[in-house]
């Protein structure tokens, strides 16, 4: 199986649910690998974000209250490090802060960096997994290492009642 296959085509699974929106950087325009990914998301679903993680993770957080799934991309799990504060202030606690009155359902996407064939610096291809899953008491943390993994993993998010960070590991892409 092929990685890069494997995600365009649980993009497009994703995609398939009415409630389904992606936003990010690199879902509209060229700019990381993940962009071939979304080649056949229709245009509607697409939202393309400037730099400003912690403000796309905050709308992602209210486009999920109305009702939406939204499909928030970090190309690179070090940009997610931007939007900490919506992830673990607001995102992971709401439920609880609202006694259960808000339950609001977020797909993250985002990947660790590939050192090959150039390496990009350390600041690029940090694997910071085990550290969510001390953060996230209430969000589901996933790595996905292999190809076959990908479309289950995505399907099971899309199927959770709650948020899911879903980390492609780019060496397989």
């Amino acid at each position: 199986m092929d990685y890069k296959k494997q995600t365009k085509k649980a993009m497009e699974l994703l995609a398939k649910n009415r409630k389904t929106v992606f936003l990010g950087q690199t879902v509209l325009y060229p700019g990381s690998p993940m962009y071939a990914s979304f080649e056949n998301v229709p245009l509607a679903k697409k939202i393309e974000m400037p730099v400003a993680e912690d403000m796309q993770l905050g709308m992602s957080i209210g486009l999920s209250l109305e009702g939406l799934i939204p499909i928030s991309v970090y190309p690179r799990i070090d940009f997610l490090i931007l939007a900490m504060n919506q992830l673990i202030n607001h995102l992971d606690k709401i439920d609880e802060m609202s006694s259960g009155e808000f339950k609001p359902k977020v797909i993250i996407r985002t990947q660790i960096g590939n050192k090959k064939p150039l390496y990009p610096g350390i600041q690029h291809c940090g694997d910071y997994t085990n550290a969510l899953k001390v953060l996230c008491k209430n969000i589901k943390v996933v790595k996905i290492k292999k190809a076959e993994d990908v479309i289950p993993e995505y399907k099971k998010a899309l199927k959770s009642l709650r948020s899911t960070i879903l980390i492609e590991v780019a060496t397989g892409i």
